[in-house]
């Protein structure tokens, strides 16, 4: 079996290592250990500044691929989903705090099913410059949550831009909703 050549391009493998170092900063997190608490954050760094490489390396080499642009934001959705939880389960996120998280992660559930269901109608629904302050707001709290434990000072910081990115992530979806509506209502 051949490896298809669009998933060897450099966007894509920056793409694929983001997704496969979800469990391992999952895990650091889960084991709480000061070291490995560094490192995770150190990881999620590494994996949230990906997100804009793979995308940026992909118009500058012209390497843009329909299973990058499948990946992309799968990759996103997966680590913010699976930090959310991780955060939640570590008692990093507790009482009204789980709210935010909560509605991002139903929102990103919907949306992506929303895109699905569109893309197999042939409705492409472009990302909003909103989507993206939307996703590194997310992405920015999420690595104020993971530093917290060991700089203190980060977490009134982190939690009011989870609060933040919640608000923009229900926008933005109400937005989606919106622009999709008379292609769900049969109208288009």
């Amino acid at each position: 079996m051949q490896i298809p050549a669009t998933l060897t391009t450099l966007p894509n493998l920056i793409t694929l290592g983001r997704i496969a170092a979800i469990p391992v900063i999952c895990l650091f997190i889960a084991l709480r250990w000061d070291w490995l608490q560094w490192l995770a954050l150190l990881l999620y760094v590494v994996a949230a500044a990906s997100d804009w490489l793979d995308g940026f390396l992909a118009r500058r080499m012209n390497l843009n691929s329909a299973l990058g642009k499948m990946l992309d934001p799968i990759a996103d959705k997966l680590l913010v989903g699976a930090l959310l939880i991780t955060l939640a389960w570590t008692q990093h996120l507790t009482g009204w705090d789980l709210i935010p998280a909560i509605a991002i992660m139903l929102r990103e559930i919907f949306i992506s099913g929303l895109r699905e269901y569109l893309g197999k109608v042939d409705v492409d629904v472009p990302v909003t410059w909103l989507a993206k302050w939307k996703t590194t707001i997310q992405l920015v709290a999420l690595g104020l949550l993971i530093a917290s434990p060991m700089l203190l000072g980060l977490v009134f910081i982190g939690h009011f831009l989870l609060w933040v990115a919640a608000i923009l992530t229900v926008w933005t979806g109400w937005e989606y909703l919106r622009g999709a509506w008379p292609h769900l209502a049969g109208q288009a």
